[in-house]
């Protein structure tokens, strides 16, 4: 008797629990993160329990078909967190966004990211930091300080579409995600967020390269480049709505 093979999710779970287990290499071989990136390619929608049913829409319903918020601003349509899997070495979840909707500009501190969209359309702006730090003390209005950073990612990604990876000092491990329409992404982070451990969600505002002056006669720092900006760190937006769902796909045995 032929063993059925286990459904794609379980076995993304597993291969992630053998990758990011604590004896395993650290970060991840290059091999490991594409043997990853080669099965999360095969995971869809039906895989983790959505469907065209599922999908938000423009009338502002969740993924369950509940009225939520009236369109007001572009972060006012919450938007859906559902957990897969919540362990010490990793974190599997997905984000459901409403078309218009924003995941601000945040970092990843130390993580590995491997998103991959399941439907719609999804604009990704990533940057990277410049190392040795360059930090600027601004003068007057705007932000205390800034720090430059280099733009490694800026278009839209459609389903199908292959994965997308972020380290913790390259592919741009701060990003923002902007949902052109209703759109879902499946999220491995390793290791999970973790503020005792130092891996705390932070928030940033970019800027143009020409943004501030801040020689000491007022002139300006004489970094134009498109390809850089300046990111100052700020709080959570009070306008980031988020809510939990629940996870409806095959069960996950851990």
């Amino acid at each position: 008797m032929t063993k059925s093979s286990p459904p794609s999710i379980q076995a993304l779970y597993d291969l992630c629990k053998k990758t990011f287990a604590p004896s395993a290499t650290r970060p991840p071989s290059s091999l490991a993160i594409n043997k990853l990136c080669s099965l999360l390619d095969t995971i869809g929608p039906a895989d983790v329990g959505l469907d065209d049913g599922n999908k938000e829409n423009d009338r502002g319903h969740g993924p369950l078909g509940i009225k939520l918020f009236n369109r007001a601003s572009r972060w006012a349509q919450p938007i859906t967190y559902v957990d897969l899997h919540e362990g010490e070495n990793f974190t599997m979840c997905m984000f459901c966004f409403p078309a218009s909707s924003v995941i601000p500009l945040h970092d990843h501190p130390g993580m590995t990211v491997l998103s991959k969209v399941l439907y719609g359309s999804l604009h990704v702006k990533a940057y990277d930091w410049i190392e040795p730090a360059n930090i600027q003390k601004i003068k007057g209005a705007g932000p205390a300080t800034v720090r430059l950073a280099k733009l490694v990612v800026d278009e839209v990604l459609t389903a199908p579409c292959s994965t997308s990876v972020l380290y913790p000092k390259s592919g741009g491990n701060l990003h923002s995600f902007t949902a052109i329409t209703p759109c879902a992404v499946l999220d491995i982070l390793a290791p999970p967020y973790d503020e005792v451990a130092g891996r705390k969600c932070t928030y940033y505002q970019d800027y143009p390269c020409n943004s501030f002056p801040t020689g000491e006669d007022g002139h300006e720092n004489g970094v134009e480049n498109v390809e850089y900006a300046w990111l100052a760190e700020i709080n959570t937006p009070e306008d980031l709505y988020m809510r939990s769902g629940v996870y409806e796909g095959p069960p996950i045995q851990t």
